[in-house]
């Protein structure tokens, strides 16, 4: 008799691009991929804001905003000192996912680099952290017994690849194809030996190839080396993870529905905004004393009684107000609060490019953006030039404009938009019908209704149907 349990099996990758995956020229390289997508329905994923990896995967699995998470990227607000940042990490995270409404089912999960998974919860099944443990030598797993099984399956498991903003692309190269073999194989080893309902794994080499390696196929870049040996380094990349992902397929049985999804996707990078350099010029940033060298924020020497905004760099930018009663030494007035937000975006979404011409910069009010928010939000979120310029935070570069990522070589920035694929093994979902209005916090409703659950009121999402 065969097995008529049901189950679901997602594969999250991290960074996966649309104009990629779904170009016609690409996809016919990829026919794993192609094969879902013609037995089931496919689609553009829009991200949250800001579209970065955390939090969007836990938006994903909880279907809650960034301001009801409470965490607004890696790094948040701890407090309202001045240098009171904290990573984030699962902890911070009190919503319910995916799995933890499945537990209250009975039904078993096992989790692979879901990011925002360290230090690991336990859970109704199996659990491997993320790319955001600090190493293998602390504890990854749950239960704690199940790290000695994947290092020894793995013959040494890798979280990350190290330094991916170097110089040294083969090196990094190298990495990202031994980490996702790695991480396939522990897949594969869970599904073989493991009880499950829902699978989730995310691997990162996507992200982590495509900031290294993009301006060697992209011929819109401003770096395009149109003869070098890595042009085709993505395209073999996303080959080689369609054999990955076959792999997996082989060992699913017909009552498994697949989804692949991404948190965000990629275009290339123009140039960054040092938006504290920014600030400087326009008198809302006082430094005690210049610094010789590119400096951290965190080490200038500030003058706090006669600055009002200080901001933080990467794929976005976070801007903060020194309010009085609010900040240590804050000097804005609380009944000017708004009229300053409101002179910031004004002139940040006029600043153009390095000549003046119009980038298309977004300034959002969190309190508009989001329906809660909880912890400490930014007082603004800045996405620069739609996303093909990021936020430098550092000071000390002379000017507003640079060309370089000031943390690392970086050829690539996050888009607003990933994929999204659902398809059943036994070929009753869809017809590779193309869908539109999907959104990333679709995904946790669209999960529970595949197990025939009741989606829970405070979800936001919506249900994707193969219709």
């Amino acid at each position: 008799m065969k097995n008529k349990r049901k189950k679901v099996f997602i594969i999250g990758l991290d960074c996966a691009t649309p104009q990629l995956v779904f170009d016609d020229e690409w996809l016919k390289d990829l026919p794993n991929i192609k094969r879902l997508i013609n037995n089931g329905v496919y689609g553009e994923l829009e991200s949250i804001i800001p579209p970065i990896t955390v939090p969007a995967w836990m938006s994903m699995v909880t279907s809650k905003d960034p301001g009801e998470l409470g965490c607004y990227g890696f790094r948040n607000r701890k407090d309202y000192s001045y240098n009171g940042l904290s990573f984030a990490n699962s902890l911070a995270i009190k919503e319910a996912t995916i799995w933890d409404i499945l537990s209250k089912e009975g039904k078993k999960s096992i989790l692979i680099g879901v990011p925002l998974t360290y230090p690991p919860k336990p859970v109704n099944g199996y659990l491997v952290s993320c790319f955001l443990t600090p190493s293998t030598k602390n504890q990854y797993t749950y239960p704690p017994e199940l790290k000695d099984e994947i290092e020894k399956i793995a013959d040494g498991y890798i979280l990350d690849v190290a330094n991916f903003r170097s110089e040294d692309k083969q090196k990094i190269l190298d990495n990202i194809y031994t980490m996702t073999e790695k991480r396939f194989r522990v897949v594969n080893h869970l599904l073989k030996t493991k009880e499950w309902d829902f699978f989730m794994m995310v691997e990162m080499g996507v992200d982590r190839i495509q900031h290294g390696f993009w301006k060697y196929f992209d011929k819109s870049h401003m770096k395009y080396e149109s003869n070098s040996h890595f042009k085709r380094t993505i395209l073999d990349y996303y080959k080689y993870l369609d054999q990955e992902i076959g792999s997996v397929l082989s060992l699913l049985d017909e009552n498994t529905t697949v989804l692949i999804v991404s948190d965000h996707g990629a275009k290339r990078m123009d140039g960054g905004i040092c938006i504290n350099e920014w600030l400087i010029k326009e008198g809302l940033l006082v430094l005690k004393k210049a610094p010789q060298n590119v400096t951290s924020i965190t080490e200038l020497e500030i003058d706090w009684e006669r600055t009002k905004a200080w901001g933080e760099g990467g794929y976005y930018s976070r801007l903060f107000l020194n309010v009085k009663g609010r900040e240590p030494q804050g000097i804005v007035e609380p009944e000017d609060y708004e009229k300053i937000r409101d002179m910031l975006k004004e002139k940040l979404e006029a600043l153009g490019d390095g000549n003046g011409k119009p980038i298309g910069t977004k300034v959002y009010k969190p309190q508009e953006l989001y329906r809660k928010c909880n912890s400490i939000p930014p007082d603004l979120i800045v996405i620069f030039g739609d996303l093909y310029w990021r936020s430098i935070g550092t000071v000390g570069h002379g000017k507003v404009h640079i060309l370089e990522n000031d943390i690392g070589i970086d050829y690539a920035n996050h888009s607003q938009y990933g994929i999204f694929i659902m398809s059943s093994l036994n070929n009753d979902c869809g017809c590779g019908k193309k869908l539109s209005n999907l959104h990333l916090i679709d995904i946790a409703p669209t999960v529970l209704n595949l197990f025939n659950m009741e989606v829970p009121n405070e979800m936001h999402g919506k249900v994707i149907k193969a219709e």
